[in-house]
């Protein structure tokens, strides 16, 4: 059996929200990537961020606390 890889991505309405999430994660020391917006969500302003599932809770309160707009956070489980 295979293991699941699980990744981990947040989808933005534009550049600029997702350039001060970058921003935050960036001065919290969190591990991100910057990627392309997985074709399957068919949403978002093209980029999106990759992001640890480990991280997803703190990630979750900065975007609150910062007010920071988001479309959604999206989850994709690949076998190996």
């Amino acid at each position: 059996m295979g293991k699941k890889k699980v990744k981990c991505y947040i989808l933005f309405p534009s550049l600029t929200e997702g350039i001060k999430t970058e921003t935050l994660l960036k001065k919290e020391k969190i591990k991100y990537t910057i990627v392309p917006t997985p074709s399957k969500t068919s949403v978002s302003c093209g980029i999106s961020i990759m992001y640890s599932r480990k991280d997803e809770e703190k990630i979750k309160r900065l975007i609150e606390y910062n007010s920071i707009n988001v479309l959604g956070f999206y989850t994709e489980d690949k076998k190996r």
